[in-house]
């Protein structure tokens, strides 16, 4: 693949590597120098490319190591950016409930299990397929529909819980 070519390909992919980041834990600021990890690993590994699946989906393998490691690696624990977050969230003066909305999810999305928020986040948010998802995370196709209905169940409990908060704090505000 030529530079021009690979290029192509980092413009074609960009945006949804940023939002597959974003959805899988890697915090906003962070995420587009995350993307950029995305790309170097896809760089520096392209020769074991063997074209049995779409880039995007190879892609979106990448985006979920790296967004794994940065979740490992963070600065701060996951329990200090789910505390910081419900607390932003519930407190934030002048806050519409379309963005409280929005922050809700990601915070929803951050509490998943990581294996059922992949799968919820691939299927729901980014549109993929059941079987391009087993291909890609190396499972059936029953463990994916098993997971997305975990997941889907989780996500309803747990946006229904903080939109009794978050509704509470507005009333009260």
């Amino acid at each position: 693949m030529t530079a021009a070519e690979f290029g192509e390909l980092y413009e074609a992919n960009f945006d949804l590597v940023w939002r597959l980041l974003v959805r899988l834990g890697v915090r906003e600021s962070d995420a587009v120098d995350q993307a950029q990890q995305v790309f170097l690993t896809a760089h520096l590994r392209l020769e074991t490319f063997e074209g049995r699946s779409q880039w995007r989906t190879w892609l979106c393998g990448i985006s979920r190591c790296v967004a794994s490691d940065y979740r490992r690696s963070a600065r701060y624990r996951r329990e200090v950016l789910h505390a910081t977050l419900e607390f932003d969230l519930l407190t934030e003066d002048g806050a519409d409930e379309a963005a409280a909305s929005k922050r809700l999810a990601e915070l929803v999305l951050d509490k998943l299990p990581e294996k059922q928020r992949v799968v919820f986040v691939l299927f729901e948010l980014e549109e993929m397929r059941g079987s391009e998802i087993a291909a890609l995370l190396a499972i059936s196709v029953g463990t994916v529909r098993s997971r997305l209905r975990l997941a889907r169940a989780a996500f309803a409990r747990e946006m229904k819980r903080l939109t009794v908060r978050v509704r509470g704090t507005f009333r009260a505000a």
